[in-house]
């Protein structure tokens, strides 16, 4: 679809950028915060580039002022940022931290004043340590109340300054690394361990969602799911059952469950037929079908193409890119449903991450279709390495290509109808990358440390930085001049 006029960004648009806590605040033990899985994840040696930890991070705990005052320097409309769990109530299920409160109440207070939208993250794979001791975290039922406690506790005292809220970040990533490929805690490998941890992570999310409006009545709330659109590698028609197989078990299975409180009756029998089913229990499917969400969160990177993968001798895991050599990544698939390919139409990052905005639209236009939703894009940007030049110069040019191509990508897909809230781009400070420590960084400002050392911490804007000022100023006028 070509047209001849594009419809401009809604003037209510929230121009933002996002963050999670474990990636930024670093004071993991400070002011009576508990351990996280991932405090105790990254010390198991071999899991992280060069070791890194979020022990200190990038300082936000102690530095959110100055990162508040950078955003409103910017005059970012919108700021998406996760309450860590373990900060604010001991042990996950335990004496609520009033300490850990009062640092997200001033936060918020901060951005509220500086007229910047405050988006809640509940939960960005920060579990609290003593949930897994105690019961296996999202293996249990148990976690369903425990979550629900902390969601309403953060309900109760910040509504009534935060209207945005997501409920969980990135299901679908956190489950199958942590229980799938082992690359997450809790560090595991089993498909059935993963779909019945899924299914009590999706009740869980479905009982927050359905009781929210009780405390937050004015408020909107949804996940954010990390999707990325399942082509076809040809046009071979078991290439395209492959990508149709695909986007099933890699996205339906979640965001049906989501926005219509049910699982996609192939994938269903699949793993029936292969005893991966989740075991459900009385209720299960009606308090799913109570927790349809106010808008469906998108954190959008790349899309993934797929062909056709014999049943006998086919492809199974892959080693991803955590290294960022580029070339590394390999072909990933399961036995009988499909398998990866690179797509040769696509340039990638130095992590093998396949640039493409038009699939953005391509996701947005298919969200729409399928669940007649408000989009909110939670995450989208690149993760590159960034030099510091002389005089605290960061020249990024690539970073702005990469925003202002799916941007023009997010104003076509307005036109052809989407109901787009807002885009908030990943991230707004550098901060640590997960697996890949500090030197795949994603920022408009440039914080100075690295692996090795926190140096001094010092914030640098980037180039883009500047362009994205002048994005937000001129609502995305400039983007196709």
């Amino acid at each position: 679809m070509i047209h001849n006029k594009l419809k401009p960004f809604p003037d209510n648009f929230l121009w933002g950028a996002a963050s999670a806590a474990y990636q930024i605040e670093g004071a993991w033990d400070v002011d009576g915060k508990s351990p996280s899985i991932w405090d105790e994840f990254v010390r198991i040696p071999g899991k992280t580039f060069k070791g890194t930890n979020g022990d200190i991070a990038v300082d936000h705990y102690h530095r959110w002022k100055e990162d508040v005052q950078l955003m409103a320097d910017m005059g970012l409309k919108a700021y998406r940022f996760s309450v860590s769990w373990p900060r604010v109530i001991k042990d996950g299920n335990g004496e609520i931290n009033e300490k850990g409160l009062e640092f997200y109440d001033n936060l918020v207070d901060e951005l509220v004043k500086n007229n910047i939208e405050p988006i809640v993250t509940l939960y960005h794979w920060d579990l609290p340590q003593a949930l897994q001791e105690q019961y296996g975290g999202w293996e249990s039922r148990q976690v369903i109340d425990d979550f629900y406690r902390y969601s309403t506790t953060l309900f109760k005292r910040l509504g009534d300054r935060v209207k945005y809220w997501v409920s969980l970040n990135e299901q679908n990533i956190f489950i199958s690394l942590g229980y799938q490929k082992a690359a997450h805690p809790p560090g595991v490998t089993d498909m059935k361990r993963m779909y019945q941890a899924n299914h009590h992570a999706s009740l869980a999310n479905a009982k927050v969602i359905a009781d929210f409006h009780d405390y937050v009545p004015e408020g909107k709330i949804g996940p954010s799911f990390a999707y990325g659109p399942a082509y076809s590698y040809s046009s071979h028609p078991e290439d395209v059952l492959a990508a149709q197989n695909a986007e099933e078990m890699q996205s339906h299975w979640w965001m049906d469950v989501y926005a219509w409180g049910k699982y996609p009756q192939a994938i269903w029998d699949y793993l029936e037929d292969n005893g991966l089913a989740p075991d459900l229990e009385e209720g299960d499917m009606e308090l799913l079908a109570k927790g349809k969400p106010d808008f469906m969160g998108v954190n959008y990177y790349k899309t993934t193409t797929y062909e056709r993968n014999p049943l006998v001798g086919g492809t199974g895991e892959g080693e991803m890119n955590t290294s960022g050599k580029k070339g590394t990544t390999q072909e990933s698939g399961i036995p009988g449903l499909f398998k990866t390919k690179k797509n040769p139409n696509l340039e990638a990052t130095n992590w093998d991450w396949e640039i493409d905005p038009v699939g953005l639209r391509v996701g947005l236009r298919r969200i729409t279709d399928r669940y007649g939703l408000p989009i909110l894009i939670s995450e989208n940007g690149l993760g590159e390495y960034d030099k510091l030049e002389e005089n605290d110069v960061v020249k990024d040019d690539y970073r702005i290509d990469y925003l202002k191509g799916h941007l023009q990508e997010c104003q076509k897909a307005i036109t052809d109808g989407v109901d787009l809230m807002g885009y908030c781009v990943w991230s707004f400070t550098d901060l640590l990358s997960w697996l890949n420590g500090y030197q795949k960084r994603y920022g408009f400002v440039y914080v100075n440390r690295d692996e090795e050392s926190e140096k001094d911490l010092r914030r640098i804007k980037k180039k883009s930085f500047d362009w994205y000022k002048e994005t937000i100023e001129t609502n995305g006028e400039k983007l196709n001049g």
